[in-house]
């Protein structure tokens, strides 16, 4: 009898708690719904959609409809959570060709660059803000000058842009991440009671050392796992889809635990694993920017429900006073000081220079003082989080009239196109959409002056949206949307012929056609 006593007021509690998790899956699967369905209203808008999450996350919480959450240290763990798997999605969906040539300066902009926004910043906190002490001052530098990944990958699917300056802001804000979290920590820690006091000096040596060894171990493990993942292909997609991510977050584990960077860890596991041409491509990076997806949208609604509407008012003009600092002043000389080494043209500067876009990533890092007991920080994340919300939409919907204005858009914008169709993935084929923009070249060319490579082939042409298959002789229009098929050695020689002809003309590579190579 008294063995049966204890499961008593389990059993009688067993329908509250049935009820309880009934209410939770309705919020949680109504705020998901909306979310995915905000995602059109977004792309419509120019607006990326950390906004309307945010905006969910303010209408759930305590002003709302009472959902109270103030755990800042819940809220850094699942953000760095989040963060793990939205710079895992980016990585397994970023093309290395693509973004090898911006490796270096985005490298120098994610390093050097942040060292002179937080320089600017703190200097400018200081002084137009009232009794801010220099450490709090570069604490607050250093939580802003991160770019976002998932902002910015948004940005980018709907913003056609040239390789190069594409590639550059895709790779720092995959590469970013890293510096900016070990800064603020340091910082953090140093003004906290019981941190630790080393020299300058010693967290600088100490951040770099981190850095190459995340760096490296996201490397190792992205081959070996990698070449272990392909010798052992699973013959489900899914499972096999699961052990990449999975792979990716015992990357950012590892590194983590070898004292080391985890994020750089992560993002370069990933990046590594994305571009090995692993079986079941398609269904990776599918899952993988599920996984992306679901990890804004708990993201950003989770920060929502952390900010309080009520404290938000006090940091307007804080925030508009260091976010114009932050925008026009920080990031331009970040920018020049990092691209002046590379003779990147000023227009292209100034277009890296407005879509430094800030994002989850700063308000997440404003929580890391609460949670190591900074004194005079509690102010911080309203700061920063007013911040992002102003800026982002000053910024985002402004990116396509400045990319025209610069006169920097790509006029012939091709993207991969993810088929789920295992006969394309057996004949190592590949699908590349191709756009053609109002000042394209393409305009009035034949089907067979593309002079395309063997193996690629266009095959659908879509007009004012009514799709139908050319033939040789058929002239391309502006505004035409195209399908071409390509194997895996010719893609990028068939996507650099399509980009050339498209700037220069149907006469554009006449002579050196004969010296292409596959590998291009």
């Amino acid at each position: 009898m008294s063995a049966v006593l204890p499961v008593t007021p389990l059993l009688s509690a067993t329908p509250q708690l049935t009820d309880s998790l009934t209410l939770w899956l309705l919020i949680g699967a109504t705020v998901l719904l909306v979310s995915v369905a905000a995602v059109r209203l977004a792309n419509r808008s120019g607006l990326p959609t950390l906004l309307i999450y945010l905006a969910i996350g303010l209408a759930l919480g305590e002003s709302g409809a009472g959902i109270k959450f103030d755990n800042s240290a819940i809220a850094q763990v699942l953000g760095y959570s989040a963060l793990v798997l939205i710079l895992a999605e980016g990585g397994l969906t970023t093309s290395w060709p693509s973004i090898k040539q911006s490796v270096a300066p985005a490298a120098v902009l994610s390093t050097l660059g942040v060292v002179v926004s937080v320089a600017v910043v703190a200097v400018a906190a200081h002084t137009l803000l009232d009794d801010l002490s220099w450490t709090v001052a570069l604490l607050l530098g250093a939580i802003v000058s991160s770019t976002d990944a998932a902002a910015v990958f948004s940005v980018l699917r709907v913003v056609p842009l040239p390789r190069r300056l594409s590639g550059v802001l895709e790779a720092e804000s995959g590469f970013n991440d890293a510096p900016v979290v070990l800064l603020v920590v340091a910082l953090a820690e140093r003004s906290s009671p019981h941190g630790s006091n080393h020299s300058w000096w010693f967290v600088g040596v100490e951040a770099v050392a981190e850095l190459v060894g995340g760096a490296l171990i996201g490397v190792a493990l992205g081959f070996l796992l990698g070449r272990v993942l392909r010798w052992s292909a699973a013959g489900s997609s899914g499972l096999f889809s699961i052990a990449v991510v999975g792979v990716t977050v015992l990357a950012y584990a590892v590194a983590d635990f070898a004292h080391t960077s985890g994020f750089i860890a992560v993002y370069v596991c990933a990046l590594v694993l994305g571009n090995q041409h692993l079986p079941h491509r398609s269904a990776v990076r599918g899952f993988g920017q599920a996984l992306g997806w679901l990890a804004q949208i708990g993201l950003f609604v989770m920060l929502g429900l952390l900010a309080s509407p009520e404290r938000l008012g006090d940091q307007i003009v804080p925030a508009i006073v260091v976010g114009l600092v932050l925008l026009l002043v920080a990031r331009p000389l970040s920018v020049v000081a990092s691209m002046a080494w590379f003779k990147v043209p000023w227009r292209e500067q100034a277009f890296l220079s407005w879509a430094g876009l800030r994002g989850a990533v700063p308000v997440v890092l404003a929580t890391v003082p609460l949670t190591l007991d900074t004194p005079d920080t509690d102010w911080l994340f309203d700061l920063v989080f007013v911040l992002v919300i102003i800026f982002t939409i000053v910024q985002a919907p402004t990116l396509p009239w400045i990319t025209k204005k610069l006169g920097i858009t790509e006029p012939a914008h091709a993207v991969d196109l993810d088929i789920e169709a295992t006969p394309l993935e057996e004949l190592g084929a590949e699908v590349v959409q191709v756009t053609v923009g109002e000042e394209s070249r393409l305009h009035g060319v034949e089907i067979f002056e593309l002079r395309l490579p063997p193996g690629a082939n266009v095959t659908l042409v879509v007009r004012e949206g009514e799709g139908f298959v050319p033939t040789s002789s058929t002239v391309l229009r502006r505004g035409d949307a195209l399908l071409v098929v390509a194997t895996e050695p010719v893609r990028r020689q068939t996507i650099r012929r399509i980009r050339d002809i498209s700037r220069e003309g149907r006469l554009a590579g006449w002579r050196t056609t004969s010296e292409d190579s596959p590998g291009d």
